[in-house]
C-alpha cells in the first residue's frame, strides 16, 4: 500500500506541471499576427502572457461576497468586482 502511494505521489508530482505546459503550449500556437505570421521576440512574449493570464480564473468574482458569506448579485457583485480589479 504504502509503495502505491509513493507511486501515485510521484506520478501526480510530474503530472501538474505538464498541464501549466500544455496551457503555455496553446498560447504560443496562438501567438500569431493579424496576417497568419508567428510572432517573435516582446510581440510574442506579451501575447503569451495575455493569453495566460485571460485563461486564469477570476479571482475577484470568487471574493464577491457579502458581510454574511452570501455571494453578490447583479450590481452589488459587478461593484465588488470593479472594486477589486482597480477600477479598470
Amino acid at each position: 500500500m504504502k509503495k502505491i502511494i509513493i507511486a501515485l505521489s510521484i506520478a501526480f508530482s510530474f503530472a501538474v506541471p505538464s498541464l501549466a505546459y500544455a496551457d503555455q503550449a496553446a498560447c504560443e500556437a496562438k501567438a500569431v499576427s493579424k496576417d497568419g505570421k508567428p510572432l517573435y521576440g516582446a510581440a510574442k512574449d506579451a501575447s503569451i502572457k495575455k493569453c495566460i493570464g485571460d485563461s486564469k480564473p477570476n479571482d475577484c468574482e470568487a471574493k464577491a461576497v457579502s458581510k454574511d458569506g452570501k455571494p453578490l448579485y447583479g450590481a452589488a457583485k459587478a461593484a465588488s468586482i470593479k472594486k477589486c480589479e482597480g477600477g479598470k
